[in-house]
């Protein structure tokens, strides 16, 4: 499993706003990309959100940043153009249990 790791650092003002957005527009869009099975949403403070988008292969998180991050960031920037920043990473998957 390949995850690409989507971290915000949302002004306080923005927060619901941003989940909204987040749950509403944005994960559906990502999904209906079709390179990704999974995405969660998690919260580390009241203004520090993590998305987790999970591939079944890198290939598939490659596409994705090929095809679909243009327009998606775009449309994400045209939404919030100031008060949200990110950060992101991607992971592979390499060992564990269960």
């Amino acid at each position: 499993m390949v995850r690409y790791e989507v971290v915000a650092e949302v002004a306080p003002e923005l927060v619901d706003r941003y989940l909204e957005f987040m749950r509403s527009r944005h994960f559906p869009d990502i999904l209906a990309t079709g390179c990704f099975v999974r995405i969660a949403l998690d919260r580390a403070s009241a203004t520090r959100f993590r998305s987790r988008y999970e591939a079944r292969t890198h290939a598939d998180v490659d596409r994705y940043l090929a095809e679909h991050t243009a327009r998606l960031r775009a449309d994400f920037a045209a939404h919030f153009p100031t008060g949200v920043t990110l950060s992101r990473e991607i992971w592979e998957e390499i060992g564990g249990t269960g």
